[in-house]
């Protein structure tokens, strides 16, 4: 299943749906959510630029900037800042695609239903599950590591401020490696090389406070998700895209 189910741009200040991906999911507790995201929709302008709400199986996360707001129904699998990273990205994509007057002018639902995406990436692998979970580990160590440093450090020095970035930014690349193996991202092979490029960097860093069998496990673990990623094609799918 899917951590993503359902995504759509709104316009703030009056909710109006400007595009969406195609709905695959018909469940009642998915219609119930739909229902409550409509809802929320039309509120936005309430609201600061990002947060979440919880429902039985499901979450509803957005994120908004301007006059435009990023809205996604996910799993309860799916983790918040992945749901976020991707929200953002929708974001700019949409923003460098049409210009704030036609985004303004826009006066029918789904105006811009041609900027939802026509393809779904390939079914996972089993060395592409491996990847994820021994990725998720990866960035859960880094993050414990990076937060038990900052707590004990309660004069940081210079040094102490590079040790806690050189585990918080391998964190979040691996949080990013993994949505760029889930779903399709433009310039993919360029994110796909910084992010490998920050997690050797981080841990090049921290040599001494790791040894060099756990250098080469972070460094081994980003070099597989890296191919991971490069190597799962774009799954081309019939247009039908709507609500």
């Amino acid at each position: 299943m899917s951590m993503i189910l359902f995504a759509c741009v709104i316009r703030v200040r009056d909710g109006l749906p400007l595009s969406a991906s195609t709905d695959f999911y018909h469940t009642q507790d998915f219609l119930e959510c739909k229902r409550r995201l409509k809802t929320l929709a039309l509120q936005l302008a309430q609201y600061p630029g990002r947060g979440s709400t919880e429902g039985q199986d499901f979450r509803i996360h957005f994120s908004s900037s301007g006059d435009v707001a990023c809205m996604t129904i996910c799993s309860h699998q799916c983790p918040a800042a992945m749901a976020f990273c991707f929200l953002e990205t929708l974001w700019w994509e949409f923003t460098a695609s049409y210009d704030t007057t036609c985004i303004g002018l826009a006066s029918r639902p789904y105006a811009f239903l041609e900027f939802a995406p026509s393809f779904r990436m390939e079914p996972v692998t089993a060395l592409g599950i491996l990847s994820l979970i021994l990725n998720i580990m990866c960035a859960a160590l880094n993050l414990i590591r990076g937060i038990h440093l900052a707590e004990h450090s309660l004069q940081v020095a210079h040094e102490e401020i590079g040790n806690i970035l050189a585990f918080l930014i391998p964190f979040v690349a691996c949080i990013f490696q993994c949505y760029l193996y889930l779903f399709y991202s433009p310039a993919r092979t360029l994110k796909v090389v910084l992010m490998l490029l920050f997690i050797c960097l981080g841990n090049v860093y921290l040599h001494g406070l790791r040894n060099l069998w756990q250098i080469l496990f972070h460094t081994g673990v980003a070099f597989l998700s890296s191919y991971q990623i490069l190597t799962r094609q774009r799954q081309e799918k019939q247009s039908g895209c709507g609500v």
